[in-house]
C-alpha cells in the first residue's frame, strides 16, 4: 500500500527541503515529495524531529561481521549485505583483494551465479582492486599477484562475472595501462587510479585515456609534492574526476580530508569504507586475504610492517565525522556518500538518491547525524 513519510527535513537528489511528505509507492519506489501546505490523502508515517536521506552507496568495501569478499561463501556474503543495514548502506560494490587468477574467477563465478539474490544492501556491481598494481605501493595488496593489466584476462573475469565487474582500481605506470584503459572504458567499466608510483604525467595520460577516480586518495601513492608532483598531486589538479577518500581520522588527517574537500568540491568526493572483515567487530587478530591484520585504537593494521590494512570504518560514520569536524553541512556528506559515489560507479539509475521512480531505499537520521532507521525497497529493514 502506497504511504507518505512526514519528517522534519528531506535530502532530496536536487534539493533539501523542509518538513513535507515523501510519497513511498506500493512497488516500493519512491513517488513525489509534496511540501507541508501539500498534505496527501492516504497513510502518513509520522517521523517527528527527523531526517530523511537517500541510503548510502559504498563503492569501496571488502566485508565486515568476519566476512569477506574473498573468502565467504554466498550466505556469508548474504549475511555481509544485511549486515551493511546497520550502517545505513542500501548498495555496495564487494571488491576484491590482489590474489591469484583462479580465485578471483571463483569469486567472479559466485557473484555471477548469485548477483540479485542477497536479502540486504543490493549489491549494484563488483570492484577488482588489482591486480594491476605497483609493489613499492602494494600497501596491504599480496604484490606477488601483481600483474601488468591484460585485457583478455579482464573480459573473462567479466564474463564469468555475468557482466556485473564493473569497476577496477589499478596503476597506471603499469606497461600497457593506456591501452587497456580505453578499451574496458568502452566497454562501460570505471577505472579508478591507486596503488601507484606514478608521477603527474603518468596518472594524467591514464585520466586522458578514459580513467575518472582515484583509489583511496593520498593512501597507496606519494605524498603531494610541490617538486616531483605525483599521482596525489593530480588527484588534487585534474577536472572532472572523483576521488575517493576514507574519514575515519587515521588514513587522512582531518586538515588534508579539509584541503581536499574545499579544493576539489563535495561533488567530487566518493567517501568510501575500504571495510575489511573487523568492521562491527571487536578488536583483535584477523586477516586481509591472505594477510594477517591486528586490529586496536580504531585501526587495521598488517603484523610485520604495521601498514594500515583496509578500515574498520562504517560508512554512516564517515559521514557523521564530516559534520562533526565541521569540514562539511549534512547535506554535503550525505551527496559525498550516496549520490557521487553512485554516480562515479556508473549507478545512479540504480540507487544514490531520492527520486521518483528510484527504489525507496532511505535512511531515517537523528539531528544529530546518526541512525535511526534503514529502509529497503519501501520496507523497514534495521531500527536502532
Amino acid at each position: 500500500m502506497t504511504y507518505y513519510i512526514h519528517a522534519d527535513k528531506f535530502f532530496l537528489e536536487n534539493t533539501t527541503e523542509e518538513g513535507g511528505y515523501l510519497e513511498v509507492q506500493d512497488d516500493g519506489k519512491f513517488g513525489f515529495y509534496y511540501p507541508e501546505d501539500e498534505k496527501p490523502d492516504g497513510k502518513i508515517v509520522e517521523y517527528p524531529n527527523k531526517w530523511i536521506a537517500p541510503g548510502l552507496v559504498d563503492t569501496h568495501v571488502h566485508g565486515s561481521l568476519k566476512e569477506d569478499v574473498m573468502k565467504s561463501d554466498w550466505s556469508g556474503i548474504d549475511r555481509l549485505s544485511q549486515g551493511f543495514l546497520r550502517s545505513g548502506v542500501t548498495s555496495w560494490l564487494p571488491t576484491t583483494y590482489t590474489a591469484g587468477a583462479d580465485t578471483l574467477t571463483k569469486i567472479c563465478k559466485m557473484f555471477g551465479a548469485h548477483h540479485g539474490e542477497e536479502t540486504g544492501a543490493k549489491i549494484q556491481g563488483l570492484h577488482f582492486e588489482g591486480p594491476y598494481f605497483t609493489a613499492e605501493h602494494a600497501g596491504a595488496e599480496n604484490p606477488k599477484y601483481l600483474l601488468d593489466p591484460n585485457l583478455e584476462q579482464f573480459n573473462q573475469w567479466r564474463k564469468e562475472s555475468d557482466g556485473i565487474l564493473n569497476k577496477i582500481s589499478l596503476a597506471p605506470e603499469r606497461k600497457g595501462s593506456k591501452k587497456f584503459i580505453r578499451e574496458v572504458v568502452k566497454e562501460g567499466v570505471v577505472v579508478s587510479l591507486g596503488h601507484s608510483s606514478a608521477n603527474f604525467s603518468q596518472a594524467k595520460a591514464g585520466i586522458e585515456a578514459g580513467a575518472t577516480m582515484f583509489t583511496h586518495t593520498f593512501n597507496g601513492m606519494p605524498d603531494p609534492a610541490h617538486h616531483d608532483s605525483s599521482i596525489s598531486n593530480a588527484a588534487m589538479a585534474l577536472n572532472n574526476v572523483t576521488d575517493e577518500l576514507i574519514c575515519d581520522g587515521h588514513h587522512v588527517q582531518k586538515e588534508m580530508v579539509k584541503a581536499l574537500i574545499d579544493l576539489k568540491g563535495p561533488e567530487h568526493i566518493a567517501l568510501i569504507t575500504d571495510c575489511m572483515e573487523a568492521g562491527m567487530m571487536p578488536d583483535g587478530d584477523y586477516m586481509l586475504g591472505e594477510l594477517p591484520v591486528y586490529v586496536r585504537d580504531g585501526m587495521a593494521r598488517l603484523k610485520g610492517s604495521n601498514n594500515l590494512a583496509g578500515s574498520i570504518l562504517q560508512l554512516n560514520v564517515a559521514v557523521k565525522n564530516l559534520v562533526d569536524w565541521n569540514i562539511a553541512t549534512p547535506e554535503e556528506a550525505i551527496m559525498m556518500a550516496s549520490y557521487v559515489p553512485a554516480k562515479s560507479a556508473n549507478i545512479l539509475d540504480k540507487c544514490g538518491s531520492i527520486a521518483p521512480d528510484k527504489s525507496a531505499d532511505f535512511l531515517v537520521l537523528n539531528s544529530d547525524m546518526t541512525l535511526s532507521e534503514t529502509y529497503l525497497n519501501g520496507k523497514s529493514r534495521y531500527r536502532v
